[in-house]
């Protein structure tokens, strides 16, 4: 049985940083990966960084890149998201999602929530201005 269970989320003011982590039980491929979404309200949900779990290939957003990172712990089955110079806007629900069944060599689609089969139950980051 897969379980994703975030934990990090908070309320943070603007500028300053928070890091969240993903703990992943069960069994995980070297070709799954883990995304980190996040929706916030009247919004849809967008995928803002993920991992490959092995050779550590990743992909950030436009709007988090150079400021938010993410990075995985293999020894822990744990995928953390660093997020740095956090602004207003990214107050949202923050969720872990792992692509277990990727298969190796295919075309890689982080972005599409359709991609992942299972989920966790998010946590909340509030940024205050």
């Amino acid at each position: 049985q897969v379980q994703l269970v975030e934990s990090g989320g908070g309320l943070v003011q603007a500028g300053g940083s928070l890091s969240l982590s993903c703990a992943v039980s069960g069994r995980i491929f070297s070709s799954s990966a883990v995304g980190w979404f996040r929706q916030a309200p009247g919004k849809e949900r967008e995928c803002v960084a993920a991992i490959i779990w092995s050779g550590g290939t990743t992909y950030h957003t436009d709007s988090v890149r150079g400021r938010f990172t993410i990075s995985r712990d293999n020894a822990k089955n744990t995928v953390h998201l660093q997020m740095n110079s956090v602004k207003p806007e990214d107050t949202a629900v923050y969720y872990c999602a792992l692509d277990l069944d990727r298969i190796p060599g295919s075309v890689w689609r982080p972005r599409f929530p359709n991609e992942y089969d299972f989920w966790g139950q998010g946590t909340q980051v509030t940024v205050s201005s």
